[in-house]
């Protein structure tokens, strides 16, 4: 091995290396979990990791040299679950609804306060956009109605969206603009909240929201552009150097490859796409999905499917009944986008097609529906090494666990929620026992399934750091720990933003660790999150981010 090491080595003596990483520790995430004292790198690609003197006799007049300074090196953060450039947007253009630790929002006044001063800032006529508000955070522990929001303005039409994505709630200019009224019935897979008394819908729709929001006049090419400039700067500077989308279409690849050409988009995208998006492609849009570049930075991954809602919203759809009954209900379970059967029928067409497929499933019940179609898929037409997702898997049972092991599934946990929400899943959604189990990454470990955790960006804020502190401690917002049984090794957490992450979207071979041939992503962080405190490892700062041999963040 070491003749081997030195034969390699001496061929890059003789071809000269760009760059090389010193005077820090080099966190591999290697199959051997090794740790190395420098790094080379030729051609954006990373052509020795070892000791600090081998590393340093590569280098020549013509290399440069990256001084650590004692820092850590890490592969860059994987960001397995967003949606990009979301963050952007939701900055740029929406109303900040959210309430603490997020955001500011307290109460309703508070609410429509906020909306009321976009309103005065916005031509008559047009939108006014929030997004981020939480019901079980406010005050009045109540979602907003359209008569809350016509306080704010009836002068606008206004439409803002619940925290989780799933809910959102309009104004009465809004809704007529829509043609909502007391006889429009629920479409198919949600609802339009109706008032008990007048039978008037009261503004809020459950998983139906596109009813409104399809009026909204779209970005222009302009102000997408900037929400991807906002967005790369927020991700990178957390040390993300690859981001999935999870769900766009081509006209979101098209704004990735315009970023790309012009310099903006410094990170790396793959991009799910909807199913919709996948069959325009199957029909011949040539060209519409390549790359922009020539280092790998935009590439179409897995496409994208939904199952049921947010738990926090009261969509998830749960095997037993939520803990608090919603409105009264002790049976009620939320509910399915779809009948099992035509999931099913939606799968195996994938399937067959060749697509890694990613599902989205909060609630057990979600889960039992997308394991039976990944099931009955594999059976009518067998594939090894598909990799399907199943995306948040929240309340996974071990048994489920079981068949997705079997299966060959990796599920992907928002694990954040164990913070956010974690005293109210206890509390009024799961009840302690379930809760305890939210995101069962021990559980996966044991049985050796490899998974990724993610924030669901602008749902929660990208913080790769934070999720590897999630899923070692489970803190909740209150201090306490949700389901300590659960915790996992900082190691394991560590895999799940890096390399895991890469496997799971069939990129290990490029990404995910620091290995000869690999590209050279790398974050450097301030101290080992595998040797501090690990209560601490949320607060380790980020001091450079690096895609492709190219610093694209550096902490001042």
């Amino acid at each position: 091995m070491m003749q081997l090491l030195s034969i390699h080595l001496l061929l890059l003596l003789a071809q000269g290396v760009d760059t090389i990483y010193v005077n820090g520790t080099v966190v591999t995430m290697d199959a051997s979990d090794s740790q190395a004292q420098a790094v080379a790198v030729r051609g954006g690609d990373i052509v020795a990791v070892g000791s600090r003197s081998e590393i340093e006799a590569l280098a020549d007049s013509g290399t440069t040299r990256v001084d650590l300074a004692g820092g850590v090196l890490l592969p860059g953060f994987y960001a397995a679950h967003d949606h990009f450039p979301g963050s952007g947007r939701v900055a740029l253009f929406s109303a900040d609804l959210n309430s603490p630790p997020i955001g500011p929002i307290r109460d309703m006044d508070g609410l429509v306060a906020a909306l009321a001063d976009r309103a005065r800032t916005t031509p008559k006529g047009e939108w006014i956009r929030g997004r981020g508000y939480d019901d079980t955070l406010i005050a009045e522990k109540r979602h907003p109605t359209r008569d809350d929001l016509d306080r704010a303005s009836t002068e606008h039409p206004i439409f803002i969206s619940h925290i989780s994505g799933h809910l959102a709630v309009a104004n009465s200019t809004a809704l007529q603009m829509a043609g909502v009224d007391r006889d429009s019935p629920d479409p198919p897979g949600g609802v339009i909240r109706k008032d008990s008394r007048t039978g008037e819908p009261n503004g809020v729709f459950e998983e139906v929201s596109s009813m409104v929001s399809r009026l909204i006049p779209p970005l222009d090419e302009d102000q997408r552009l900037e929400a991807v400039r906002w967005s790369v700067e927020d991700y990178v500077e957390d040390g993300v150097t690859t981001a999935v989308i999870a769900g766009g279409s081509a006209n979101t690849m098209r704004d990735l490859q315009r970023a790309a050409k012009e310099g903006i988009l410094s990170l790396r995208i793959v991009m799910m796409g909807r199913k919709g998006t996948l069959e325009e492609r199957s029909l011949g849009e040539e060209g519409a999905f390549e790359s922009a570049a020539g280092d790998e930075r935009v590439r179409l991954g897995a496409v994208k499917l939904v199952q049921d809602g947010s738990i926090q919203g009261y969509t998830g759809y749960l095997r037993e009944p939520y803990h608090v009954p919603f409105m009264g209900d002790a049976d009620y379970r939320g509910y399915p986008r779809r009948s099992r059967e035509d999931l099913a029928a939606m799968v195996e067409q994938l399937h067959r097609a060749g697509f890694q497929i990613a599902i989205h499933g909060n609630g057990d019940a979600a889960i039992d529906d997308i394991l039976f179609a990944f099931q009955e898929a594999q059976r009518a037409f067998p594939r090894e090494d598909a990799r399907h997702r199943v995306e948040h898997s929240q309340m996974a049972r071990d048994d489920q666990l079981d068949t997705m092991k079997q299966l060959g599934v990796s599920p992907s946990f928002f694990v954040g929620h164990a913070y956010y929400w974690g005293d109210r899943h206890r509390d009024i959604f799961m009840g302690p026992e379930r809760a305890a189990r939210l995101s069962p990454l021990r559980s996966a470990v044991e049985r050796g399934i490899r998974f990724t955790v993610h924030d669901d960006t602008p749902v929660t804020p990208v913080k790769p750091l934070q999720l590897v502190w999630d899923a070692v401690n489970r803190i909740t917002t209150s201090g306490k720990v949700l389901g300590p049984a659960q915790r996992i090794s900082v190691r394991d957490a560590l895999r799940s933003v890096t390399i895991d992450a890469a496997w799971q979207n069939h990129e290990e071979g490029r990404k995910g660790s620091i290995e000869v041939g690999k590209v050279a992503d790398f974050v450097v962080v301030e101290d080992n999150p595998l040797t501090v405190d690990p209560v601490q490892i949320k607060d380790i700062p980020v001091l450079k981010t690096i895609v492709s041999d190219a610093v694209v963040y550096e902490a001042k």
